[in-house]
Order: C-alpha cells, then sequence, then structure tokens
C-alpha cells in the first residue's frame, strides 16, 4: 500500500472515531439534560412527568406556605402569565423569599404541579453579601 493511502486510511478511521466519540459522548449527556421552563411554557405543552427539567420564574406573594411536618414548603412560580404550584422538601437557599427569582429542578406531576428535589434562588446583578453592604460606603482614616 502506498503511503498516501495509509494516510487517507488513518485519516479516515480518525475522523470514524472522532464522530463515534461524539455520539457517545451526547447519547450519556441525553439523560443528565435538565430543560428549563417557564410556568407559560407548561400551560402550552404536554410535559412528560418521567423526565429531570428546570422550572424557573418569580416567586408569587403570598404563596410560600410550610406543610405540618416542617420541611416541605409549597409555594407558587410565576412568570406574569401563568403560575404552578411547587412542592418542595428540604433547606431552602437563604435568598429564597416571596418576589424573588428561583430555578426549581425536578419533575412534574400529572396534574401540572411541580415536586422539587433541588431549588436555587436567583438574585439581581446588584447582590451584595450582607457582610459587605454596610461596609462599601464606610471610609478609612489616613492616621497613623
Amino acid at each position: 500500500m502506498k503511503a498516501k493511502h495509509q494516510r487517507l486510511w488513518l485519516a479516515g478511521a480518525a475522523l470514524l472515531a472522532i464522530t463515534l466519540a461524539a455520539l457517545l459522548a451526547l447519547s450519556g449527556l441525553r439523560d443528565q439534560a435538565a430543560f428549563f421552563y417557564a410556568p407559560s411554557d407548561v400551560t402550552q405543552e404536554v410535559l412528560a412527568s418521567d423526565r429531570a427539567v428546570r422550572l424557573g420564574g418569580m416567586v408569587a406573594a403570598g404563596s410560600v406556605a410550610r406543610a405540618a411536618d416542617g420541611v416541605t414548603i409549597l409555594f407558587t412560580v410565576s412568570d406574569g402569565r401563568a403560575t404552578t404550584p411547587v412542592q418542595f422538601a428540604g433547606i431552602v437557599p437563604n435568598l429564597f423569599r416571596e418576589g424573588s427569582g428561583v430555578v426549581a429542578e425536578g419533575r412534574f406531576r400529572p396534574d401540572g404541579s411541580f415536586v422539587a428535589s433541588n431549588l436555587l434562588a436567583k438574585h439581581d446583578e446588584k447582590y451584595m453579601p450582607p457582610e459587605l453592604a454596610g461596609k462599601m460606603h464606610e471610609t478609612k482614616s489616613l492616621e497613623p
């Protein structure tokens, strides 16, 4: 076999190996990918209850309620056009409150409600930790 043909075979084999590796990686990530939905998307689509998704929006004012067990929290996520009831059992993030942004990871129930396994509280770009908020405007004296 000529050297030119060997190089073509090697290039073809390398291209095939890269393609197979990419397909294998994509098939492995397909089960791990969590799709993002807003409450208005939920009303427009029929969602499978067997796959993990993310539901994002604002926590509706007056919707946060704690269950009798002390661990479960019920609240409503809104995007201004639609709302979705959410149930979460666990410790909520410090930034979680009514009127704040939230991304809930979990699964939809057949009735359209959402069971969250993880909550991510969102904040705006002006967020500053409480420890630093008061110290930002302090001036230090230049006296030795």
